[in-house]
């Protein structure tokens, strides 16, 4: 059994669902102690419980120490089951994070599934159901398994309540991906998104993305989602030959609309203004796809915490190499590499065919 200090690297919830989804596709149970133990309330809450329920439910798995608060778990996952699932936060918890736990999993299924997903879909502590579509899945799709979704009502924090469908077409095993260079810009929009919330507030927000970015007027749409919120956000999308990517930011109670469509702003331009293809949540979000690959690299700007934590996760269930070295200021290269197999280090596989 897999051993997890759930304190390492950044000491958040990232743990927990990097360990679960990797349980799911080798077959290895994991226990894991001191959950969350880097945050302010340490301990399960309630996106994570959906995340470990969606995991067994998935992988007809056993688990221990499942309670709001719970700082210790054990998880024994069984043979996943491809089909129709539906799971809910209950809160303004990520259901996007949610969707990631099991998505390996069911990525490398032995048919298709239908995951309807409930819970915050724009949740400014994770990414965004934009970035999922735009950004992430589309390049999961180039690995193999296509994953489409639909958004059915937006779900912001402190609220919830969001929405969202996934449809997966498996793979028996997942391709490697390569992204040195991003290509030439192709387009570049943005989004301000309001919920219950005055229209002016997106128009202000909208101006002044348009002002801190080179958009033309009809570059910036405005969504207005009547009874799903209160909520607030602006998204920026790039899109570039080898590689789109999401850039968003979020209001809150004080914050002045312009602020956060500046902050918004300020992501794309350091993304833009850097020679990488891959912007900092994305790397973090390619790692684990990348593993059950075993190999793939990607430029990208300085790695995260959160990039960090999950290279040391995957570590443990996988044998692969992952390295992050700098090429020049601003910019890095993060590779995986499977290595060498020989029999002091295979480890059990659920799916072998998953894995090149």
């Amino acid at each position: 059994m897999v051993q997890i200090d759930g304190a390492q690297g950044e000491g958040g919830g990232q743990v927990l669902r990097s360990a679960l989804a990797l349980s799911l596709v080798t077959g290895q149970a994991f226990e894991i102690r001191r959950i969350r133990a880097g945050r302010k309330r340490p301990g399960l809450m309630r996106q994570h419980l959906a995340a470990v329920r969606a995991a067994a439910a998935v992988g007809s798995g056993r688990v221990e120490g499942v309670s709001i608060g719970s700082p210790h778990l054990t998880f024994v996952p069984g043979a996943v089951k491809p089909g129709r699932y539906r799971f809910t936060v209950g809160s303004a918890g990520s259901a996007t994070l949610v969707l990631q736990t099991v998505l390996p999993a069911l990525a490398l299924a032995a048919g298709p599934s239908t995951v309807v997903l409930e819970g915050g879909t724009h949740n400014p502590f994770a990414p965004p159901f934009d970035f999922l579509e735009k950004a992430f899945l589309p390049l999961v799709g180039r690995m193999g398994p296509q994953v489409t979704v639909a958004l059915q009502r937006p779900g912001f924090f402190p609220a919830g309540g969001g929405r969202f469908t996934a449809r997966i077409l498996p793979v028996s095993r997942l391709l490697q991906l390569d992204l040195p260079a991003r290509g030439k810009l192709l387009q570049l929009r943005g989004a301000a998104i309001v919920a219950d919330l005055p229209r002016q507030i997106a128009e202000r927000e909208a101006a002044a993305l348009a002002a801190a970015l080179p958009l033309a007027p009809g570059d910036v749409a405005i969504r207005e989602f009547p009874g799903c919120g209160p909520g607030n956000a602006v998204v920026v999308e790039v899109q570039c030959e080898h590689v789109t990517e999401v850039f968003s930011a979020f209001g809150a109670r004080g914050r002045r609309a312009e602020s956060v469509a500046q902050a918004a702003a300020a992501e794309a331009r350091r993304y833009l203004a850097a020679d990488v293809a891959v912007g900092r949540q994305l790397a973090d979000q390619l790692l684990l796809p990348m593993a059950l690959a075993g190999g793939g690299s990607f430029h990208t700007l300085e790695p995260s915490g959160h990039t960090d934590t999950n290279m040391a996760v995957i570590g443990q269930f996988l044998d692969v190499s992952i390295t992050a070295r700098p090429l020049k200021e601003g910019t890095w290269r993060i590779a995986v590499v499977r290595r060498p197999a020989s029999p002091s280090t295979d480890i059990a596989i659920a799916n072998p065919a998953a894995f090149c």
